[in-house]
């Protein structure tokens, strides 16, 4: 296919994105990557390199950068990485609609509380949507490592017939799902969770405590999923478990780094402020934290976050979970 004009497009030239542009690009087709910054475009398209976002990886030559919308009109396909907070700006930009949107930012939109898919089909009704997500490390993905995920099609099994072919590498395998609702949530929620996991390994409580946090983090992802209607089998799966684990577990983590500093007695904005790559989780704490309160869900551990992300000291939260009244294990 090397030559031939791009069958399927990325927006949003992050690590995340340029990793999907470059598996896509593994059997030789040509990729069109979307990137706001003129001098990354140039970059990418005459260097391959993506120095900022993505430095381990040299890009293949089939991967074409533009800072152009409009390229993008005749697209079938095409897959939304840009961060959440600003996936409707985006979308709404872009000059017509493709046949599948495929929706690969995980958060909950600020302000309005809406899930991806929400504010894709209020920008682009005519594309119907899918979500990929899953355990997902970009510079793994783009070094060809084995890797598994979840996609959930809303239009159902004909829309996986058609995206499936287009998404599935050798090393890169999905898996089927027409919940798209659980596969959003799994992949919001993981994000504050892993916050909360860095923050244990920056305040050196141990690998046993890393491990219950997970485990009730895990509990509270299942409560606030079933209740937004997600069904428990996809929670369990790559996008909710395996997310989890991923993220709760590597510095690699965007969000997990963030918790790190924070535990180490890093003010929160200056964090904010200084990191050059976005930890969705920090955008998604505080409106989660919001719709658990309004649905009546126990969320303590995204609770503790949010109070972290406003400057609240990270060993007076920890006191204060540890010190909640005894109960049950039952995670719903």
């Amino acid at each position: 296919m090397t030559g031939k004009a791009a069958a399927i497009g990325v927006l949003g030239a992050g690590a995340w994105g340029t990793a999907l542009a470059q598996m896509l690009a593994s059997d030789g087709r040509t990729v069109l990557l979307w990137a706001r910054e003129e001098e990354l475009v140039a970059e990418i398209n005459r260097q391959h390199r993506n120095s900022v976002y993505l430095p381990s990886a040299q890009l293949s030559e089939t991967i074409r950068a533009t800072g152009d919308l409009a390229q993008f009109a005749t697209l079938d396909t095409v897959l939304a990485v840009t961060p959440a907070q600003h996936l409707g700006t985006v979308l709404a930009a872009l000059p017509a609609s493709p046949r599948d949107l495929v929706l690969c930012s995980k958060g909950i939109e600020a302000g309005s509380g809406r899930l991806m898919n929400d504010v894709a089909r209020d920008a682009k009704p005519g594309s119907e949507i899918a979500i990929l997500s899953g355990p997902t490390f970009a510079h793994e993905v783009a070094a060809g490592l084995p890797t598994a995920v979840t996609l959930a099609c809303a239009g159902g099994e004909e829309q996986w017939d058609r995206l499936s072919p287009q998404i599935a590498r050798p090393a890169f395998r999905p898996y089927y799902s027409d919940d798209v609702t659980g596969a959003e949530i799994g992949g919001a929620v993981k994000n504050v969770l892993a916050i909360a996991c860095g923050v244990v390994d920056g305040l050196e409580l141990g690998e046993n405590a890393r491990a219950a946090l997970i485990a009730r983090g895990y509990a509270e992802m299942m409560r606030f999923g079933e209740a937004l209607g997600a069904e428990r089998d996809t929670l369990a799966g790559l996008c909710g478990l395996g997310d989890l684990v991923l993220t709760c577990s590597s510095t690699s983590s965007r969000n997990f780094s963030l918790g790190k500093a924070l535990g180490e007695g890093q003010p929160p904005a200056s964090l904010m402020a200084d990191r050059r790559t976005v930890a969705e989780g920090a955008h998604t704490a505080p409106v989660l934290a919001e719709l658990a309160m309004r649905h009546g869900i126990a969320m303590p551990i995204v609770a503790a976050v949010y109070r972290l992300l406003q400057g609240a000291p990270a060993r007076e939260i920890v006191s204060e979970l540890l010190a909640r009244p005894l109960t049950t294990e039952a995670p719903v």
